[in-house]
């Protein structure tokens, strides 16, 4: 299509075709934080790695993507929105190619770092663009359909990835990227136009280097914690002390400096404050769920990984029909009430899972994660629509770049903190039960049960092992779940942060769409 055909196309029509771009683009990267997952076995023979080898293939796609998500919002100011969406998109194809090419662990562990870097940008890009292609009134449409790409993306990501390790190999689980990003890179060459070029923008070096030490540190302690028994280890601690001092740097030189590397003035704004504490519960109920529920079903309830995928997905059924009816809902009821019954929605799931058992049906876990989903949609795009409510145009690229980081920061302690607990609470609890195994207990010693468990020899001692252990496990996930449903009720007295989401009298400038596209 040339560039006079695209020039006379209807402005719907090229809209929707850049939001299919954007989406895709968004669905790609939300698809690669997960779907890796379930192929690192694979992955570790084929490469010849070791266990702790292997996980920095998701060690690295996750710090580097987190490091490289707070510079996006100056990248598109300074170089243009479409080149930096464009570079960022390409990127990340080729990456893509190249891990699925790598023939060692430091090969992948190598383009896993390029793909994150690439991938930082994709969906706080796809998120700015939909928020300036389409106007107020249609501004929580675009972000119900954004939201789709974020919130399925990580969902669905496991189960697809698990059906092609298993009906092809691992290295399909990067080279299905490949087409999606050609398309879409043709897609956004064709369709989208350029920003204005900010080219007076200087970098603070500085107060970039010292985030990126403060969040990669913070990454790497989040992700590898579980692995070197947290603050017993040296490596945290070390960790910790220079994600601090990241940190420290960072917020002390943005606050002295006349251009900082964040723009601080956007956290001046009530609504999109608000958006940022609830992107980050958000992050961590989410994942946090996630990195239960599955092992959950494959290691107590015995689950092969693609039924446990599917399961899963089901909440994902909930998120989607919610999204599509979020916007009208948001028309007619104000979003901080929405909020207020998305919290309440997923709350009741989880007390609801707080109370599963070894005998849980399928037909009651899809119930449960359906009504979780609507919860979790609930949620997701009056907060987004929220935030960005009042925010001047201008800040839209940095605003989106720091909603995606906290985010991806509260997904990151959610999951830790719920792994964390897992282990620790099956630890505490293995030793309670087993306090209970001694000759003088008249259970063991009935006849049904004496019969088919033998302690004088050592598969007996197994078997009842395993048994106390699955027991100590389940009331450790279910301890999980009760917490998670206590960090959500604490969080509902945050709505009444919230402003209101009518339109204040002179706004309108404000919110007016900047139309890259025309």
């Amino acid at each position: 299509m040339s560039p006079a055909a695209t020039s006379t196309m209807a402005p719907k029509t090229r809209r929707l075709l850049i939001t299919v771009c954007a989406m895709t683009a968004t669905i790609m990267q939300a698809l690669d934080t997960t779907i890796a997952n379930v192929a690192l076995p694979y992955m570790q023979g084929s490469l010849s790695a070791s266990l702790d080898q292997i996980n920095w293939v998701l060690t690295s796609y996750i710090v580097a993507a987190a490091i490289m998500t707070a510079p996006v919002g100056w990248l598109a100011d300074r170089f243009g929105r479409k080149a930096v969406f464009i570079a960022c998109v390409a990127g990340f194809t080729i990456a893509s190619l190249l891990c699925a090419l790598a023939q060692n662990i430091e090969e992948m562990v190598l383009f896993r770092l390029l793909q994150g870097m690439a991938g930082a940008a994709l969906v706080p890009l796809s998120q700015s663009v939909l928020l300036d292609a389409y106007s107020l009134e249609e501004r929580g449409s675009a972000m119900a359909m954004w939201g789709v790409g974020v919130m399925l993306g990580p969902i669905m990501g496991p189960t697809i990835g698990a059906w092609l390790t298993d009906n092809y190999s691992w290295h399909w689980v990067f080279l299905i990227n490949l087409p999606i990003g050609i398309a879409t890179v043709v897609g956004m060459t064709l369709f989208m136009t350029e920003t204005k070029r900010l080219e007076h923008l200087r970098f603070d070096w500085f107060g970039f280097l010292a985030l990126a030490v403060g969040i990669g540190s913070l990454q790497l302690l989040l992700d590898r914690g579980e692995q070197v028994s947290w603050f017993g280890s040296t490596e945290i601690w070390v960790e910790a002390i220079v994600s601090v001092t990241g940190f420290y740097y960072f917020f002390a030189h943005s606050l002295t400096t006349d251009e900082p590397f964040v723009r601080f003035e956007m956290f001046k704004d009530r609504n999109f404050i608000s958006g940022v504490v609830f992107m980050v519960v958000i992050g961590v109920v989410l994942f946090g769920t996630m990195a239960l529920v599955t092992p959950f079903m494959q290691n107590l309830l015995g689950y092969p990984i693609q039924t446990a995928g599917f399961l899963l997905g089901s909440r994902g059924v909930g998120t989607l029909l919610t999204m599509m009816a979020a916007p009208r809902l948001m028309k007619m009821i104000e979003p901080r009430y929405l909020i207020l019954c998305g919290l309440l929605i997923t709350a009741a799931t989880l007390y609801e899972m707080s109370g599963w058992s070894l005998d849980i049906t399928q037909t009651r876990i899809v119930v449960t994660s359906i009504a979780q989903g609507v919860g979790l949609g609930l949620l997701f795009v009056p907060i987004t629509a929220v935030a960005f409510l009042t925010l001047p145009g201008h800040m839209r690229n940095g605003a989106t770049s720091i909603t995606t980081l906290v985010r991806n920061i509260g997904s990151s302690i959610g999951i830790s903190m719920m792994i964390a607990q897992l282990t620790s609470t099956t630890t505490i609890m293995h030793a309670r039960l087993t306090e209970g195994i001694t000759p003088f207990n008249g259970v063991l010693q009935m006849q049904d049960i004496a019969s088919n468990l033998n302690l004088g020899t050592d598969s007996g001692k197994a078997v009842l092992d395993g048994m106390i252990t699955q027991q100590a496990a389940l009331i450790a996930y279910l301890n999980d779940f009760k917490l998670l449903m206590f960090l959500t009720l604490a969080v509902m007295p945050l709505v009444m942060l919230i402003g209101t989401a009518k339109k204040a009298p002179g706004a309108a400038k404000l919110d007016e769409p900047i139309h890259a596209m025309d």
